[in-house]
This record gives C-alpha cells, sequence and structure tokens, in this order.
C-alpha cells in the first residue's frame, strides 16, 4: 500500500512516524493502536494528502490566500474574526470531491462491518500535519465532532474540521509562530465513539510545577470537552509514578454534564444531584490510567497529554488521545530544577482575596480587568489582569495582553490553562471550586496580586511577593554546580525565616528541621499565654504564619518539616510576660517541654495558635509542601493526645500533609513499633538522645567528655528505628550534628537504611557529595562482594 497516494489510512496501518502523513493526533491513535497493548477505539483517518487534494480541487486554496493577505492587523479581532469566518463558510459550503468522499464513506461501512454494527457510533477529531511536535503546539485549536452517525454526516463532520483549521485561534497561533498557512494540513481521526460515563485528561507530569515524579489525572462526568473548554472544573488526582500511589485528590461540585443523545449528537444535562460531589473515578481507575499513562511515557520517551473515557456499559477505560506534551517537556531540558524565584517577605498584612487551581506558575500584580463576554475583549489593555469565567480559542489575542489570568472555571488542562502554560503567562484557574469565584469578588480597576505558583490572589500590590531579590544572580550561579542525585535525601535545617532566600538554591531536597522557636524570641518576644489573656491571638497566628510562609514559599515545591515550640521553661520565661506562666523547674531540659505542653490545660490554647499558623499556611497561603513535626513525645499516649488535637483543629493527616516525632528519647526508639501509629515518620535528635541513651548532660564539662554520637549503643539504637519504622512503612530522618561532624557516621545512617539527612546551610554541599560518595560505594561492594565489613555488632 502506498501510504502517500492515500485518502484513508487505518489506525493499525500508522505510526508515530506518519506525523506527516495524518497529523499528530491520528498517528498516535495509530501507533498505540498498533504497537502497544493500550486499549485504543478502533478507526481511521483521512489523509493531509486528502486535505490537500480537496483544498485544490475546490479552488479555495487560493481564495484563501487573498483573505489571509489581505489582513492588515492580526491583533485586531474584529478584522481577524471577519475574515476567518468567510474562509470557513468557504470551505463548508464547498462540494467535497467524489472519489474523496466515497473513500470516506466506504472507510465508515467498513468500520462498521468490523464492529459488528451497520450504523456505528463515532467521533471526528481534528489532526493538524504540525501538531504536538516538540517546538509547537496546535492542539485544542481545531475541532472534534462527537457521536457523529451515518457515512453522509461523516463526509459533513470531516469537512467541517478542514474549516476548523481557520478558527481565529488557530488562524492567530500560526501567524504568530510562523508556520505558513500552506503548510499545515489537516487530518480527521473518526474511530468508534465511547459510550461515556466519565471523561477526562491526564499528564505524565504535574502540569501545575513541572514535576515529572507524578502523573496527573482529570475528570469529570459525560463527554471530556467540557474540561477542555472549562465549563466544569474536573477532579484532580495526582499519582506518584515509582510507587504508583495516589498522593493527592481533589473532589469538586460538577454540576453539569455533556451526553450523547440516542440518535446521534450531544446534549447538555444536569449531573444527578448523588453524582454532583462524588468521586468520578474509583481509586483503582485512577491507578489503572496512570499506569496506561507510565507505559505511554515509556514508549513515546517524552512527557504525554493523554485523553480517556470510561464506557458506561462496561466500565471499560479507553485511551481516545495521545500526543507529547509540549510546555514542560521544554522547560525541564532547559532548568532541570525549579528555581525559586518566588520570594517573600511579610505577608501577614496581605489579605487573601480568592484562591484556586495553580495552573500555571508565575506571579504579577496590576490592575483588574473583568470581561465577561468575548464579546468584550476589544475592551481589554495590555498589562491588564485578565479575570473572566472560562476562556475559549476566541480569547487567544486578549489573553496573549494579560499579566495574569483568573477564571471562575476551568481545571488543570482547560484551555485556559494549557494556553497560559504556553504562553508563560500566570493564570489561576478553577476559583469557583474553591470556595469563592473571582468574577464574585474581584472588580474591574482593583489592585491584585496573582501568586499563581499557590493559587492565591491578594488584595494590592504585596511587594513582598513580586519584589526582585539580589540573591537571584547567586541562585542561577549555585543551580549550574553539579550534585550527583542521591537516593538518600539530603536537607537543610534552618532557624530564621530571613536567611531563606540566601539558602534556598544550595541544593537541598527541602527543609527538614525549621525551629520555631526562631520567630518567637526574634519577632514575637511575648508570651502566648501573655498575648491570649491580652487579647491578642491573632499576633501569634499572623507572626507565625508570616515567617513559616517565607519559608515553605521559597522552598516550594520542595517540603519544609516545621517544628512546632520546643522551649524549655527557662526559655519560656524570657518571654515578655512569661514569668506569671513559668514554673521554676530544676532541670527543665527534662521538664515541661515538647508535647507535654500541648494538651496540658494551662497551655493548650497557646498551642492551638501554633496549629491555626500552620492551617493558614497550608490553606488560605495553599503551601501544602508544609509538613509539621512533634518534639519530645515521652509516650505513645501522649502522641495519640496531640495528633487529636491536631485532628480538631483541622490538621489531619493525609497524603498531602505528613506529621512526623522527633526521635530523642529512648522511649520513641523501644515503642517505635506503637508511636507508628500516630505519625508518618521519625526525626533524629541524636543530641538529645545520645545524652539520654548515656545518661550524660552533654553541657556538663565534667562529663562531657562521654558524650559521642557514635558510641554503639547510640548507633544500635537508631538501627532498630529504623527497621521497625520502614515495617510499617514510616520514614526516619535525622536532624542532629552528628551527620555534619562525622563524615562516617553519614556512612552508617546509609548503610543503615535512613531516609533522610537534615544538616545546617553551611553542610549542605559537602553533605550531598558524601552522600552520593557513600551510595556508590555501597552499590559497588555489594556489586563486588568484597566491601569492607561492618566492625561493630549493631543488632540488640
Amino acid at each position: 500500500m502506498n501510504k502517500e497516494k492515500a485518502n484513508v489510512l487505518w489506525f493499525d496501518d500508522l505510526h508515530r512516524t506518519d506525523v506527516d502523513l495524518v497529523g499528530g493526533k491520528s498517528s498516535s491513535l495509530g501507533e498505540m493502536t498498533s504497537s502497544t497493548n493500550i486499549p485504543v477505539p478502533y478507526g481511521f483517518a483521512t489523509t493531509a494528502r486528502g486535505y490537500r487534494y480537496f483544498m485544490e480541487k475546490t479552488g479555495i486554496n487560493d481564495k484563501v490566500n487573498e483573505l489571509l493577505a489581505s489582513i492588515k492587523d492580526y491583533e485586531n479581532s474584529d478584522e481577524l474574526h471577519k475574515t476567518c469566518v468567510e474562509i470557513r463558510r468557504m470551505i463548508v459550503e464547498a462540494e467535497m470531491p467524489k472519489d474523496l468522499a466515497d473513500d470516506i464513506k466506504h472507510a465508515y461501512d467498513k468500520l462498521g462491518k468490523k464492529m459488528g454494527q451497520k450504523n456505528p457510533f463515532v467521533a471526528v477529531r481534528s489532526s493538524a500535519t504540525a501538531e504536538d511536535l516538540p517546538d509547537a503546539s496546535f492542539a485544542g485549536q481545531q475541532e472534534s465532532y462527537l457521536n457523529v452517525v451515518g457515512r453522509d454526516d461523516v463526509v459533513k463532520k470531516v469537512q467541517e474540521c478542514y474549516s476548523s483549521l481557520f478558527t481565529d485561534r488557530a488562524t492567530y497561533y500560526r501567524q504568530k509562530q510562523g508556520f505558513p498557512h500552506e503548510k499545515v494540513a489537516l487530518s480527521a481521526a473518526v474511530q468508534m465513539m465511547v459510550f461515556s460515563e466519565a471523561s477526562g485528561i491526564m499528564f505524565s507530569v504535574n502540569v501545575a510545577n513541572g514535576d515529572d515524579s507524578k502523573i496527573t489525572i482529570d475528570a469529570i462526568w459525560g463527554l471530556g470537552e467540557y474540561i477542555v473548554l472549562g465549563k466544569v472544573t474536573p477532579d484532580h488526582y495526582l499519582v506518584d509514578k515509582e510507587t504508583m500511589e495516589i498522593t493527592s485528590k481533589s473532589v469538586t461540585d460538577k454540576q453539569v454534564q455533556l451526553l450523547r443523545k440516542e440518535d446521534g449528537g450531544v446534549v447538555e444535562a444536569p449531573v444527578p444531584k448523588e453524582l454532583v460531589s462524588k468521586q468520578v473515578l474509583t481509586d483503582e481507575q485512577i491507578i489503572e490510567l496512570a499506569g496506561y499513562a507510565k507505559q505511554i511515557e515509556e514508549h513515546y520517551g517524552c512527557y504525554m497529554d493523554m485523553e480517556f473515557a470510561l464506557d458506561k456499559n462496561t466500565q471499560k477505560l479507553w485511551l481516545v488521545q495521545a500526543r507529547p506534551e509540549t510546555v514542560w517537556s521544554i522547560k525541564n531540558k532547559e532548568v532541570k530544577r525549579e528555581d525559586s524565584a518566588v520570594q517573600v517577605g511579610d505577608v501577614s498584612d496581605a489579605k487573601v482575596l480568592v484562591k484556586g487551581l495553580p495552573a500555571s506558575p508565575g506571579v504579577a500584580s496590576g490592575t483588574v480587568h473583568v470581561i465577561a463576554s468575548p464579546d468584550d475583549i476589544d475592551q481589554f489593555n495590555e498589562g491588564e489582569i485578565l479575570v473572566t469565567m472560562m476562556t475559549s480559542p476566541d480569547w487567544v489575542p486578549a489573553m496573549k495582553k494579560a499579566k495574569a489570568i483568573i477564571t471562575n472555571n476551568g481545571g488543570m488542562t482547560c484551555h485556559a490553562a494549557i494556553v497560559s502554560r504556553e504562553m508563560q503567562i500566570p493564570c489561576i484557574v478553577g476559583t469557583n471550586s474553591r470556595g469563592v469565584a473571582a468574577m464574585d469578588v474581584l472588580k474591574t480597576g482593583d489592585q491584585v496580586t496573582v501568586d499563581a505558583k499557590n493559587g492565591v490572589v491578594y488584595s494590592g500590590h504585596v511587594e513582598a511577593i513580586v519584589a526582585p531579590h539580589t540573591e537571584e544572580k547567586e541562585q542561577q550561579t549555585a543551580v549550574a554546580e553539579y550534585f550527583a542525585p542521591t537516593a538518600t535525601r539530603v536537607m537543610m535545617n534552618l532557624g530564621d525565616p530571613d536567611l531563606v532566600n540566601k539558602y534556598a538554591s544550595l541544593p537541598a531536597d527541602g527543609i527538614g528541621l525549621m525551629r520555631e522557636e526562631f520567630i518567637w524570641t526574634t519577632y514575637i518576644h511575648e508570651h502566648p499565654l501573655y498575648l491570649l489573656e491580652k487579647g491578642q491571638p491573632e499576633k501569634v497566628v499572623d507572626m507565625l504564619a508570616n515567617g513559616i510562609s517565607k519559608v515553605a514559599r521559597a522552598m516550594a515545591p520542595r517540603p519544609v518539616v516545621l517544628r512546632f515550640s520546643d522551649f524549655k521553661s527557662s526559655e519560656y520565661r524570657n518571654l515578655k510576660g512569661g514569668d506569671k506562666y513559668e514554673p521554676h523547674e530544676p532541670s527543665d531540659l527534662l521538664g515541661w517541654r515538647g508535647a507535654s505542653r500541648y494538651y496540658d490545660p494551662k497551655y493548650i490554647e497557646a498551642f492551638k495558635l501554633e496549629l491555626a499558623a500552620v492551617r493558614r499556611v497550608r490553606e488560605d497561603f495553599s503551601l501544602k509542601n508544609l509538613h509539621v513535626m512533634i518534639p519530645f513525645v515521652r509516650t505513645v499516649a501522649e502522641a495519640e493526645k496531640v495528633t487529636a488535637i491536631m485532628r480538631d483543629a483541622g490538621l489531619v493527616r493525609s497524603a498531602d500533609f505528613k506529621v512526623y516525632m522527633m526521635a530523642e528519647i529512648p522511649a520513641n526508639i523501644i515503642l517505635a513499633d506503637q508511636f507508628n501509629k500516630y505519625i508518618d515518620g521519625y526525626s533524629i535528635g541524636s543530641n538529645d538522645l545520645t545524652m539520654l541513651l548515656l545518661g550524660c548532660d552533654r553541657n556538663n564539662d565534667t562529663v562531657a567528655s562521654l558524650f559521642d554520637e557514635r558510641n554503639l549503643v547510640v548507633k544500635r539504637a537508631i538501627r532498630h528505628l529504623i527497621q521497625t519504622a520502614h515495617k510499617d512503612g514510616k520514614t526516619v530522618s535525622i536532624c542532629g550534628q552528628a551527620p555534619s561532624e562525622y563524615p562516617e557516621f553519614t556512612e552508617f545512617l546509609i548503610r543503615s537504611g535512613i531516609d533522610y539527612v537534615s544538616v545546617n546551610p553551611d553542610m549542605v554541599k559537602l553533605t550531598k557529595r558524601n552522600v552520593a560518595h557513600f551510595e556508590q560505594r555501597i552499590m559497588l561492594d555489594k556489586a563486588t562482594g568484597l566491601g569492607k565489613q561492618e566492625a561493630e555488632d549493631l543488632e540488640w
């Protein structure tokens, strides 16, 4: 068969190398059908040759070129629209050459015979020949027609697909990208219709931040067009590629759906009440889809953008489209890890107006312009912030002028999200799904700051968010320095939030220990119970939230673990008003500190202020990379009490919120199997642990020489903790001084299977290199069987 001369080609005759014959979409459907075991509805594709034959035979080519040449200003949306309408009218009204029409009709009849159906329902999807190439994305610019039935109607829809090559958006995009119109042709993929109970879009990369360790899945009830159009904000699921576990789920209210009609065509209908708030896909279906996404990415060798449908009769999942993703595939080649570009000072006075989904990362501040109808986009001015219900292809000229975009509706894969990422414009979508619709709050003329990295809109110009920092150049220089990737993550300890901008560019995998005490002594100065008595609890919440968010924002998306307050009574007494509330303890190192305070009736209200600050950072500021750690937990009962208080305050352990515990008391080691129930992992405080295991006060010069974290008792305790924690799927970190002071101790930790090592900023680079060296040494020893044996018996 000579593919170059065919008007129609079947999916199982096509491969991805045939993009010049049938475009990206059709060739990809063919690739999955002919070369993988992915379930794809069967069908055929009309060819680019057929399109060019149609345009030449009907004489439309010359007329199109004349009309396009007459456009004086592509930025003039009225002029562009008028011309494109005329071109599309000519194409739709032209008579298709009989031989081309007959080829399409015969293929449709043959498809029916193969599927055992006389007049099968099909989807007719446009596929431009330059679509989905690495340096361009024409995806979504042409039309798709669903639930088409009958050979004459299929021919008609193919012709309408041809005309959709000249929508306003597609024409504008080709002009701006420098693609000659005559070089682009169109194929129509005709495939069996899935009678969708649900459908959606997925990416093999987290499109919000470029994290390629995650798979993103969006799902709605009914047919999938309402995701692209932004008509419905979909459920949003994240799956970890390595573990194939669901790490995040956002289930929205889905009020309407697009359904197929029995006699052809589609119709909008309300979602039944019992399904509005229900999770669209089961967890098993999410994992099944993620498996397909992973398989497709491995087959293609690049990030992929896919569409799926769930058949309501068979409950079978089908992949109806797959194409290379075109934004993060380029960005992640240029930048190996995300810059910490969004750096913040004091945001305690900033008012949060709206929150939504962070569709295209970035920060902008400017004047709001609310536009309800595409008829009014000519009123939109360069550099304004566009606020609207949703966008469609007709909005592209206005979107290009926008400093940022905010929409009421839509998900991470709607039109506004895709185009904004492509144009690198900060964009927040689906604000309605987060409680308040942008158009109900924001008015034309309002001054706002858009933090689209975290999905938050603030009132006014928040200088602390948008101001450039002098450290940026230092950060860019640091990123160029190479550090070998390590399985053992190297985290950083941090006290002063004001230093985070200085250290954010270090090759740390996150903050393993953020000490809350520094915020108290540097910014708050007053005892929390004293402030409560004065009626100023908001001072605590504001200042804690400000300091914590500064660190979380600068480090995002890397995790930040905040340790709740761990002052001793003498240190609390030094805060203003502390004398009234603090006991005089002869040995406060072993007294009223850590967890024992949090549930004590005398202190619990103060602890609740810390919880309120954490909740504000995670929910109001949408900094979901913040996690917490409970210090000095003496008994399992204390762990139960403290986590219950946290739960009542709205801080509940989940896939994206981890609760850790300091392991610094022998009881934490000996009863780890019981503590495991209440936490997600441990951070070893090697200083206190060594002191309590050896009964040796490290601050007492008389016995200080006996204090040594390398003592066998300490090593046995750590080895036992790691083994016990790992049995229940818990992680173990260390945040004490030992790894910084003793490289050989770091080797012991790695050989013991520790998950994270957290060190002071000045030791991050050296520890990163040490960890890489020790990991390679361990792998080499295992491969050769000639490595050194452990000199000590570390089992108890």
